[in-house]
């Protein structure tokens, strides 16, 4: 295989992230808007389609391992072809948090009236608009857009505490409800999580721009890039 060969093929294997990403970004988006409106119907779909997510996750896999074991990627290539194996993964376990939540309003079922917080919302699209810049990032080797992004996890962080908050009261307020109000804390946590996976994206997108380790902490309400020599 020729060089131009190699790098039209991982160009692909790039586009097909994006395609992955996309399909996380969806079933986010709708798995909360089936959750606020009750929707049973659309959190069934969002459940099924956690398979086409999943699919696709091992087949981006197969295609990366093929070009490793039959080609000879140089050093950058191979960081490059083992960031599209961990950004895959880490996309497939977003999937699973939008499956989650669309296994939380179905185990609601359609007598719930539990109170949704527009807050939850709000979580769900700053998630999904990080995870959208991220793998720009990523597919563009940004670094400079990659260490900014993980700082907007802190809007999420303020949101989840937020609906914690109200979800301590309604407890207090409402203890014959606490099984089903505990459900929306699930689904407040899985965005959270989501969130944080973004975050690794960033790092792994550093890593190949830079071949530097970036690990982003948050002290004092701030984030802070730590970036050492690999």
């Amino acid at each position: 295989m020729t060089r131009e060969t190699l790098e039209r093929k991982m160009s692909e294997l790039l586009d097909e992230v994006l395609l992955l990403g996309s399909m996380v970004e969806q079933a986010t988006l709708q798995a909360v808007r089936a959750l606020k409106d009750h929707n049973l119907a659309a959190s069934e779909e969002v459940y099924k389609a956690d398979q086409q997510i999943n699919e696709k996750r091992f087949e981006l896999e197969e295609r990366t391992l093929v070009l490793i074991a039959t080609q000879q990627p140089m050093a950058s290539d191979l960081r490059s072809l083992a960031a599209v194996l961990d950004v895959a993964s880490e996309l497939e376990r977003m999937g699973d948090y939008a499956k989650g939540i669309g296994r939380i309003n179905m185990n609601l079922g359609t007598e719930s009236r539990l109170k949704i917080p527009p807050e939850l919302m709000q979580m769900a699209e700053i998630s999904v608009d990080m995870l959208h810049r991220a793998l720009e990032a990523f597919v563009t080797r940004d670094a400079e857009s990659a260490s900014q992004i993980p700082a907007e996890d802190d809007k999420v962080d303020a949101l989840f505490n937020s609906i914690n908050n109200e979800i301590l009261r309604q407890m207090s307020a409402e203890p014959d409800s606490i099984a089903h109000i505990n459900h929306l804390l699930w689904a407040c946590h899985n965005l959270e999580r989501m969130a944080d996976r973004v975050t690794n994206i960033c790092e792994r997108t550093i890593f190949v721009a830079t071949g530097k380790m970036a690990e982003f902490d948050s002290s004092d309400d701030e984030q802070r890039l730590r970036v050492t020599n690999s």
